[in-house]
Parts: structure tokens; C-alpha cells; sequence
């Protein structure tokens, strides 16, 4: 058989069990990204994109399982007639998302490999368009693959994945993701990742008389009209650049930073789970006085004092930006261990530790830096 339609398959399989996988690690990271899409399209072109976004959760496992199975079936040739079909038609659906969010500029990260790798949006278009050639060659030479499995045996082997996966991300929903791509993962330094690595470095590009002209400093003298700024080191921009904490008093992010903190979050009170509410109350009562919880929530003053006076939350509270929340933890509400500002520990509400749990990590770092 052809050689490129063999190298074709072996590419996309392979890249559909990668992408996948990092879905799959973390189900409510892509869950949050399929909300971004359902909000642009309610207003792009109908609204009722806006009626999925419950679904978003599950979407998100659906997907992220097809493309691990489909993988799968194409490294195997497991009914690639059938196979190929499903294929590109994702792999169209796909390359349509990306295309209208490179173009119009909506969607700025299309989520294709989590936060595992960043693509810009027309990065992200061009890879689906290199996907819908190769995949163009499998439907090609799609009655051309034979199975080397027995079709019994195939079937067994695609069904037993599909269970293994969904497994697994429902594992991930319930706990937290397997692998913390994110910027807020244990023993990040935020204060630090607030902060370029380097000094950054832009050039000015500026035209006289008609003439475009470059700079590395701004040029003082007269006659230069100001077109276009470029960082030429974007790898040394911070890491975080979002993350403000606050209340009616004032900025409090720094405060965050000192000494012992456990935060807990709650992106949004009115869908926190409260079932393991009561262990999350009792620890933050128990803490040693070496530690202090926070809470930090994106609902606004009035609906997080009526929840707090329902369940008897005494701990102070503040203010932070819901998308800075959930890519802290995923998890409502979900908590994190700081101590100088370096995440310690990270926890899901069903997995809530002990005061002494909590107290035992904080003396070990303290003997670790000693």
C-alpha cells in the first residue's frame, strides 16, 4: 500500500491518542473552553448555543474519548471505512472552530492540547489544515487498510478503551487533573511567575518621509510618526498576569503572599458543592495559628455574604477574577496550600486534609528551607 497513507495513518493516530490524553486529563479545563465557543456562537449565530453550556462537561469527556478511540482504531485499522468516515468529519468540525477563531479573532486559545501546549489561533488552523490532509489520504485509501484484528477481538479492545477513558476522566472530574499543566501548579512561585524572566526588549518600528524604519530604543528625534511596537522576547513574559486579589478595603494581593495561607475558592458560591462544605468549615477552624484560610470567590459582596451566613464560614474573604479561580484549581470549591507565596499543596472538596495534615506540610517545608 502506499506509503504516505500508512505514514498518514500513524501521524493522526497517533496525534488523536496525544490530544486526547491531555483532554482527558483534565475534562473541566476543556469543559470551560467548550463554554467560550457555546458564548460566541449564542451571539455569532444562534442562541441556543447558549442551552449547551450545561453540557459542557460532558461534551467534554465525549470528545476527549472519540479522539483517544479514534486514535486508537486508526493505528489498529479497526473498520476504517466506518472510522474514516467519523474522522473527518471531526477533523472538519475542528478545522472550522479554529478557523473562525483565528479569523474573527473569538476564541484566543482553541484548548486543541489543553494548557499542555499553547497554540495561537491561526497556529492551531494551520495544524487542523496539515490533520484534514492527512486526513483526506486515510478516507482516500479507506477500503484499501485491512484489520489485523479479529473483529470480535477489536471490538472488545476499542469497548474495553472507551470504558478505561471515560474512567479515567471521570476520575480527573472528581478529584483534580493527574498532571497540573498550569502556571498555579505545586511548588510554582506565583510572585515569582508575576514577573518576566528576563528584562523585556521591543523594537519600535516608526516611518519617515514615507520610510519605514526600526529601533531598539525610542527615537527622540522630530519627524518620526509611531506605527508598531514588537517585543522581540515574548518567552520572557510573566507566566501570570492576571491574578489580583481584593475587597472594599483595597488591593490584598500581596498579603496572599506572606507567611502561611490556605485559600480556599469558590469561583462562584451559587454552584459550589457543599456536600463536603462541612470537613472544608471544620479545617479552616482547626488551623494552627501559623496558618491563615482565605476564602476567594468571584461572586459578588451580597450573594457571598448570604452563603456565608448559611453555612457559618468565619474565615475573611476576598475578591478574584473567575477564570483566574478555575485554572487555579478545578474544583468549587477547592483549596491551596501557600507558604511565601510557593503552592504546597493542592486539593479537590472531596479529598479535603486534616489540620494536621495541612500543618505536617508547612513544618516540612520549614525544615526543608533550614
Amino acid at each position: 500500500m502506499n506509503v504516505i497513507a500508512q505514514v498518514s495513518r500513524l501521524l493522526v493516530g497517533s496525534l488523536f491518542i496525544f490530544s486526547g490524553l491531555i483532554k482527558i486529563n483534565d475534562p473541566v479545563g476543556t469543559s470551560i473552553k467548550l463554554e467560550e465557543y457555546f458564548e460566541v456562537f449564542a451571539v455569532d449565530f444562534a442562541p441556543f448555543f447558549a442551552s449547551l453550556a450545561p453540557l459542557a462537561l460532558f461534551l467534554s469527556v465525549l470528545l476527549s474519548v472519540m479522539e483517544v478511540v479514534l486514535g486508537v482504531a486508526v493505528l489498529i485499522k479497526y473498520r476504517m471505512r466506518t472510522t474514516a468516515w467519523i474522522l473527518l468529519l471531526l477533523i472538519v468540525f475542528f478545522t472550522f472552530l479554529t478557523f473562525y477563531s483565528a479569523y474573527f479573532n473569538k476564541v484566543t486559545d482553541c484548548g486543541c492540547f489543553g494548557d499542555a501546549i499553547k497554540l495561537t489561533p491561526w497556529q492551531s488552523f494551520i495544524k487542523d489544515i496539515i490533520l484534514l490532509v492527512l486526513t483526506g489520504i486515510i478516507f482516500a485509501y479507506r477500503k484499501r487498510y485491512v484489520q489485523q484484528l479479529a473483529f470480535k477481538t477489536a471490538d472488545l479492545t476499542i469497548a474495553l478503551l472507551t470504558l478505561l477513558n471515560i474512567g479515567v476522566a471521570i476520575y480527573a472530574i472528581r478529584h483534580l487533573p493527574y498532571i497540573d499543566f498550569r502556571a498555579y501548579k505545586v511548588g510554582a512561585n506565583l510572585p515569582t511567575l508575576m514577573q518576566p524572566s528576563e528584562a523585556l526588549r521591543y523594537k519600535y518600528i516608526m516611518t519617515k518621509d514615507g520610510q519605514e524604519q526600526e529601533f531598539t530604543t525610542y527615537p527622540t528625534e522630530q519627524g518620526y510618526e509611531f506605527k508598531e511596537m514588537v517585543l522581540l522576547n515574548p518567552e520572557a513574559q510573566p507566566k501570570i498576569t492576571d491574578y489580583s486579589v481584593w475587597n472594599n478595603d483595597g488591593d490584598f494581593t500581596q498579603q496572599t503572599f506572606e507567611g502561611n495561607k490556605l485559600l480556599v475558592i469558590m469561583y462562584d458560591v451559587t454552584k459550589a458543592n457543599t456536600s463536603f462544605l462541612d470537613e472544608i468549615i471544620a479545617l479552616t477552624n482547626q488551623l494552627p495559628e501559623n496558618i491563615d484560610p482565605i476564602i476567594l470567590t468571584a461572586s459578588g459582596e451580597q450573594p457571598y455574604e448570604n452563603f456565608r451566613h448559611n453555612y457559618q464560614l468565619a474565615a475573611p474573604y476576598y475578591f478574584a477574577d473567575a477564570t483566574v479561580l478555575k485554572t487555579m484549581i478545578r474544583a468549587n470549591p477547592g483549596i491551596i496550600l501557600l507558604q511565601d507565596g510557593t503552592v504546597i499543596d493542592k486539593w479537590h472538596f472531596r479529598d479535603v486534609p486534616t489540620a494536621a495534615q495541612v500543618e505536617k506540610l508547612i513544618n516540612s517545608r520549614v525544615a526543608d528551607n533550614n
